[in-house]
């Protein structure tokens, strides 16, 4: 069975840190492409980071330079660093897998940025 179970989310001010988890069984790992989207009320699905099975890495401009995504194959875990987050940050965070035609997606972290 495939479990993608993301964790780390919670209420932060504006300007601060989060760094969020997605723990993997039931997939080999180091094959798949990782990502983490958002999705705030109201807003469709969006892509906030990727990472390839060789570690290259892929923002959009709206968090390139504040998150950092990275992967560790061992604990088959990615990771996802934020900075100098911002209240538009405020989202459902899902982790996502995917290998040829095999998508599996986590069932998300809520993360909000207030003061």
């Amino acid at each position: 069975q495939v479990q993608l179970v993301e964790s780390g989310g919670g209420l932060v001010q504006p300007g601060g840190s989060l760094r969020l988890s997605c723990a993997t069984s039931g997939i080999l790992f180091r094959s798949y492409v990782m990502s983490w989207y958002r999705q705030a009320p109201g807003k469709q699905r969006e892509l906030v980071a990727g990472i390839t099975q060789g570690g290259g890495t892929n923002y959009p401009d709206s968090v390139k330079g504040r998150f950092t995504i990275s992967r560790g194959n061992a604990e088959r875990t990615v990771y996802l660093q934020m900075n100098s987050l911002k209240p538009e940050d405020t989202a459902v965070y899902y982790c996502k897998a995917d290998y040829g035609v095999r998508t599996y997606w986590g069932q998300g972290t809520q993360v909000t940025v207030s003061s």
